[in-house]
């Protein structure tokens, strides 16, 4: 799944989207998927210009959602309604992005095959568990199930 020469798919659709937000003047729509974009190619950067993913895509993408919820939440708290609606629009842009997430059963599947490989110990399970689910599952929730089935 590494992108060595071709584009991502993701990045293609970003950009296409991109123009489309440029074209219909939708600011908010253009400044979220700028910001992805140059998370993506800052990521690239640190990793002295290695591709990324897909996977790692949606890690970064994941990331980012998480920063404006959590925004988004801190800006209610203040009494900011408008600069919360707006974290919360642009989390729902980038969640556009995102591949399908994993249902509670996937995961209990996923997590039912570990346990049966590796045995019931939490410490072997949740390691192998995470990685799999990386960038397709929320990492607390795929946590809650491992700790359900392994205790």
């Amino acid at each position: 799944m590494a992108d060595t020469n071709a584009e991502s798919e993701i990045v293609k659709r970003m950009r296409a989207d991109l123009t489309e937000a440029t074209r219909q003047r939708d600011q908010i729509r253009m400044d979220t998927i700028r910001m992805a974009l140059d998370g993506f190619t800052q990521e690239e950067v640190a990793r002295s210009r290695a591709a990324l993913t897909d996977l790692d895509r949606a890690v970064i993408l994941d990331k980012q959602i998480k920063q404006r919820l959590e925004s988004a939440e801190i800006f209610r708290n203040a009494g900011r309604a408008e600069l919360a609606e707006k974290e919360t629009r642009q989390a729902e842009i980038l969640r556009a992005y995102m591949p399908a997430r994993m249902t509670d059963d996937d995961i209990r599947a996923l997590v039912a095959t570990l346990i049966e490989k590796h045995g019931k110990e939490f410490k072997a399970v949740m390691p192998l568990a995470s990685k799999e689910t990386r960038g397709r599952a929320d990492g607390k929730r795929v946590s809650e199930i491992v700790r359900e089935m392994t205790a």
